[in-house]
């Protein structure tokens, strides 16, 4: 297996397309929801439609982490880059 270089998940993304504040309200929010199906197709939803999307037995899991305003400054060893 080759290793996945990390030039392959480069893509543009405009920054008027980077929110940077929460969706008012707040369940206006967007979402992609994928097809597990053989077409693996992709919509855009609410998350205000999220309860017609589930199922019986169906998981959520909720990522509550927060980003830090932080910065790690280094200096290769290699070129002192």
């Amino acid at each position: 297996m080759q290793p996945l270089a990390t030039s392959t998940l480069d893509y543009m993304l405009p920054s008027e397309r980077i929110a940077i504040t929460p969706a008012e309200p707040r369940d206006a929010a967007r979402m992609m929801v994928v097809s597990r199906g053989p077409t693996g197709a992709a919509v855009h939803r609410a998350v205000r439609d999220l309860p017609e999307l589930l199922n019986s037995g169906d998981v959520l899991v909720f990522n509550t982490t927060r980003v830090v305003a932080a910065r790690l400054e280094g200096v290769r060893a290699d070129t002192g880059g």
